[in-house]
């Protein structure tokens, strides 16, 4: 049986600091994309000795990020205990925004460095620009108040939900389909002044044409 889809919420600052480590993130990511595996297959995935992977393992278990599996025979193979994950601060707990803001900025690096990846794959092979067709990379910016914001960072994440079943149950793949990766970042811009606090712009609905806030990329990344 796969990790529950259920998604894990944490804002407990000692199991967001044991995120906070490339190995692990590295680990995470890779159970992720299949059913379960041993300290061998996520070593030889994640280019890490197998003693390395272990220990990594040992300490993602400790922290309850993942658990055993049924064994396959003599293997011991490791398994998520959710497929998705998400760090949160607890708002009374200082310390807890500090680890969580950590865990965020390794994130990011990341996820960037894998981009300049796909784009370097991209750019070096002609059979990869069908797919890149189809895929962006997007910024926009709008008003929003922190409710709506967290509404649609949920909607973000419940976009993606009619995908999990497939790491788990490659029957449930149609034909032609490959592994998908998905960043993405909401925040609001810091030093903004909220809407109708002492200081904000005046709105601009009484001219004939208002100006707009937004703006957006095309799926090149170019502004539009």
């Amino acid at each position: 049986m796969a990790g529950s889809d259920e998604r894990m919420q944490v804002d407990d600052p000692a199991r967001i600091r044991a995120l906070a480590h490339p190995i692990r993130l590295a680990l995470l990511e890779m159970l992720g994309d299949v059913v379960d595996a041993t300290a061998t297959e996520c070593a030889e995935q994640v280019g890490e000795s197998v003693a390395s992977a272990s220990f990594h393992l040992r300490q993602l278990e400790k922290y309850g990020y993942i658990e055993r599996a049924e064994p396959r025979g003599r293997e011991k193979p490791w398994r998520l205990v959710a497929r998705q994950w998400g760090a949160a601060p607890a708002p009374e707990n200082a310390d807890s925004m500090a680890s969580v803001l950590g865990l965020a900025g390794l994130v990011v690096d990341r996820e960037h460095a894998r981009l300049r990846g796909y784009f370097d794959a991209v750019g070096r092979d002609t059979a990869e620009h069908e797919w890149a067709g189809s895929s962006m990379v997007g910024t926009s910016s709008f008003w929003a108040t922190r409710d709506e914001l967290a509404a649609l960072g949920e909607q973000i994440v419940a976009l993606v939900e009619p995908f999990t079943g497939r790491i788990g149950d490659p029957s449930l793949r149609p034909e032609g389909a490959r592994l998908v990766r998905m960043f993405a970042t909401l925040n609001a811009e810091p030093g903004s002044v909220p809407t109708g606090a002492p200081g904000a712009a005046p709105d601009a609905t009484d001219t004939d044409e208002a100006d707009t806030d937004e703006r957006t990329t095309d799926e090149t990344g170019a502004q539009s």
